[in-house]
This record gives C-alpha cells, sequence and structure tokens, in this order.
C-alpha cells in the first residue's frame, strides 16, 4: 500500500488510478464550458436570425471542427472512464480497474477515430 508522506507527493501520481481521477475531472469541467457555450449559442436565438446566422457562419469554421473532434474526445473518454467507474464501485471491479481503464480508452479511441474522420469528411 502505497502512503503519502508530502503534501504534494509526485510519485501519487504515478498510478493510473490517479490520473484516471484527475482526467475525468477535467473533461467534467470541459464539458461543462462546452455546454455553457452551447446555451450561449442557442440564447443567440432570441436576438434575431441575422445575429444566430453570423454566430453559426463563425462556429462552422474549419478551426471549430477541429474543436468539434477535441469535444468527441472527451465526451468520450468522460463517458468510458464513467463506465469504469461504475464497474470499478458496485460489481468488484477494483481487482482489475487498471486493466479496465486500458479496455475503455482503447474502445473510447476506436470510436474516437472512426467519429472524428467523419467529422472532418465534412469540412468545407
Amino acid at each position: 500500500m502505497y502512503k503519502r508522506t508530502k503534501f504534494f507527493d509526485l510519485n501519487y501520481y504515478k498510478f493510473v488510478g490517479s490520473w484516471a481521477w484527475i482526467l475525468h475531472r477535467l473533461a467534467g469541467l470541459a464539458l461543462i464550458f462546452y455546454l455553457s457555450a452551447h446555451i450561449w449559442v442557442i440564447n443567440t436565438l432570441a436576438k434575431g436570425a441575422n445575429e444566430f446566422n453570423a454566430v453559426m457562419k463563425v462556429l462552422n469554421s474549419p478551426l471549430f471542427k477541429y474543436l468539434e473532434v477535441g469535444l468527441w474526445g472527451v465526451i468520450l473518454f468522460h463517458a468510458f472512464n464513467g463506465i469504469r467507474i461504475v464497474i470499478v464501485d458496485f460489481f468488484k471491479g477494483s481487482l482489475y480497474q487498471k486493466k479496465l481503464f486500458f479496455i475503455m480508452i482503447t474502445l473510447a479511441f476506436i470510436l474516437w477515430a472512426l467519429g472524428s474522420y467523419m467529422l472532418l469528411s465534412h469540412i468545407h
């Protein structure tokens, strides 16, 4: 068993579970930011069609297509790591949580690659 002796010990962050925990929280924060931006974009509908169309023109640029690819990755990581957390917490998955992490991330990566191809194939 690993015992933390310092307030901030870098050896603690050598474990897969520590990084999964940190990345899961960061992915959740990124999704909150995206949802806030999404609500702001939808809110421009209340200001009229011209303003909404101007915002949509910016959002249809190639830069935002690449950001959508990143968003797709964040969604998949957060979802598959969340499934892993449920398995670990409720189905005695702690015995194989490291293997489960790599399996879930591999599945997420495969879906990310397929979805990214589909997203990027529609760039004008």
